[in-house]
């Protein structure tokens, strides 16, 4: 029975590190890496609109259509095109368009590119090699985006904004901020002016994206927002390279309603499982490795009303182009002649922070994806977390959570500890009953039964650190695959990425050594076979180390470290009750 639970522990975790490895392979070939771009001063590649479908008027219907546009001239048309809004930030650098009011450019200051570059990630871009944009506007009936003219060309006030330009306001907690509005205005011939407004709030990532249908017409205006992510087929700009491996996450589309928290949506699957959803408090999203995109639809106001959250259609589609694109859309809004109604929608670019995306609606915090392990995951995250709020490192973080995972496992394994220790003392007296009986192995086993019996010794003991350990290394891995806090967060010394692999492969040497050691303090399997193997298995295991992510390793160092301290004091108490009763 020994034997056979031995070689089911021994194929269990030999199974587990397999899963690991292709986990880092799933959903991602090892392609070579698109190189990226230079910053661009200003994004000049004009991306086509795609945009949903919006209610249309019945043939009655005698609303006017909106097409002041049809007065610009093509060079007019394209110059203001080229003129690009940037928007800085303490933590952005974004570029708008004026045509369409689309964004076509986000640079994350507070994330390098990689951990050996000073240039900001770049969320979204639009240039020859990469599109990946977020659009929004107003579609319908009069909305100017539906105009057989193309997307209107707001007029702007400058081309640079940065948080000089701000004003002081108080934020939900009361705290004085810089906030930040981009205005952007589009008159009709028949005079309705629609006004464009992003919101920039000092510190926060979400921006909010207001339309403003002021209606001097003499008519009833019609239309509906729309807010859209536009993104290509390219790879996760996100992921690392890890020499014969590459690792990453998640690369797709995904949506939530407050039904149905979080869904996942292949670009492969966009036609095949089409998104077509009406829900009040969705959104859709673009998730990447860390990072994620997001349109939340807000809130409508009307005149002399208060705003109120809105029922949207949320969409997902392929372009003629083969472009992935997920999509909201806003109900119909009626706008009276004389009166001005508001629509609004969050957007959010950033890394995937769990505490801001749970309150920007629910469900896009489970977009930080730790698999079906997530309740450990999460708890995981939190010690580290606390720890981390102590001590300010990572990799200290990751020390002191695996010492307080050991306290709390230390009664059970202290108990599988003792046993193993007994089997180690018992083990010349089994050698013994070996040699005596024979080949009489039904003799044996009852003789080997028997003595468990007598010593109170469980053979299958030793199988319970293990099987507490595995879930929580699953977990563990996850927590350091997507937390974006652990990006490129340094230790100390050579350790300056905990979410990559050991650079000189010292940890997983150390490893390695300790789990010989611990091995060595584990009574040996009788069998010559099982002997070898298990001599074997350090060495196997410090080569899976050598791709895995050094805080992943840092853990099973410390946790080894430990189970040997312990194991040490447990077998030398149990030899010295064992002597003492030899001489009693």
């Amino acid at each position: 029975m020994q034997q056979w639970a031995r070689i089911a522990i021994l194929g269990a975790m030999f199974v587990v590190a397999y899963l690991l490895i292709l986990a880092w392979q799933k959903d991602y070939g090892h392609n070579e890496t698109q190189q990226q771009p230079q910053k661009a001063a200003v994004v000049s590649h004009e991306v086509s609109a795609d945009l949903p479908n919006g209610q249309t008027a019945t043939a009655a219907s005698d609303v006017p259509q909106a097409n002041s546009t049809a007065q610009q001239t093509t060079e007019s048309t394209a110059a203001a095109s080229q003129q690009l809004i940037s928007v800085q930030t303490d933590l952005y650098h974004l570029w708008i368009s004026p045509k369409g009011g689309d964004i076509v450019r986000v640079e994350l200051l507070n994330h390098d590119k990689n951990k050996d570059s000073d240039e900001p990630f770049v969320m979204l871009e639009s240039d020859a090699k990469r599109t990946y944009v977020a659009q929004s506007g107003l579609i319908g009936l009069n909305g100017p985006d539906s105009s057989r003219n193309g997307r209107p060309i707001y007029e702007i006030e400058k081309s640079a904004y940065t948080l000089a330009d701000a004003k002081a306001a108080k934020d939900k907690d009361g705290k004085s901020v810089k906030v930040l509005s981009v205005p952007m205005v589009f008159k009709t011939a028949d005079g309705v002016e629609i006004i464009k407004t992003f919101t920039f709030t000092q510190g926060e990532y979400p921006v909010v994206v207001n339309h403003k249908v002021v209606n001097r017409s003499g008519q009833n205006w019609q239309g509906q927002m729309f807010g859209q992510l536009k993104r290509d087929n390219s790879e996760d700009p996100g992921k690392s390279d890890q020499g014969i491996f590459t690792l990453g996450t998640f690369l797709g589309g995904a949506w939530g309603t407050p039904e149905e928290h979080y869904n996942k949506l292949k670009f492969a699957n966009f036609n095949d499982e089409k998104l077509n959803v009406e829900a009040k408090g969705g959104w859709v999203a673009m998730v990447q490795h860390y990072f994620v995109s997001a349109w939340i639809p807000g809130e409508l106001k009307l005149t002399q009303a208060n705003g109120q959250a809105y029922s949207a259609k949320l969409e997902s589609r392929k372009s003629s182009d083969d472009m992935n694109i997920l999509s909201f859309t806003s109900p119909t809004i009626n706008v009276p002649a004389g009166t001005v109604a508001e629509v609004d929608a969050t957007f959010y670019s950033g890394p995937k922070i769990q505490s801001e995306l749970k309150d920007l609606a629910v469900g896009l915090n489970q977009t930080v994806d730790y698999g079906w392990l997530w309740p450990i995951a999460k708890l995981l995250f939190l010690g580290l977390q606390f720890f981390h709020n102590l001590v300010g490192n990572w990799g200290w973080s990751i020390i002191l959570l695996t010492v307080l995972v050991k306290l709390i496992l230390w009664p059970l394994s202290s108990k599988s500890y003792r046993s193993m220790a007994k089997m180690r003392v018992i083990a010349p007296e089994m050698q013994r009953m070996k040699e005596e009986f024979g080949e009489d192995r039904m003799r044996f086993s009852q003789e080997m039964m028997a003595l468990y019996k007598r010593e109170q010794v469980n053979p299958l003991s030793g199988c319970l650190p293990l099987l507490l350990q595995m879930p929580i290394f699953l977990a563990l891995y996850w927590v350091l695959m997507e937390s974006v806090e652990l990006r490129h967060a340094p230790w100390m010394l050579w350790i300056q990425d905990l979410s990559a692999m050991d650079p000189w492969f010292i940890l997983p040497l150390l490893m390695g050594a300790t789990m010989f050691i611990q091995q060595m303090l584990n009574p040996q399997p009788a069998d010559p076979m099982q002997a070898k193997v298990f001599r074997i298995m350090p060495i196997m295991f410090t080569v899976f180390m050598l791709f895995f992510p050094a805080g992943l390793v840092l853990y099973w160092i410390v946790n080894n470290t430990i189970t040997i301290t312990q194991q040490w004091f447990i077998n030398k108490s149990v030899e010295k009750a064992r002597s003492s009763k030899e001489v009693a």
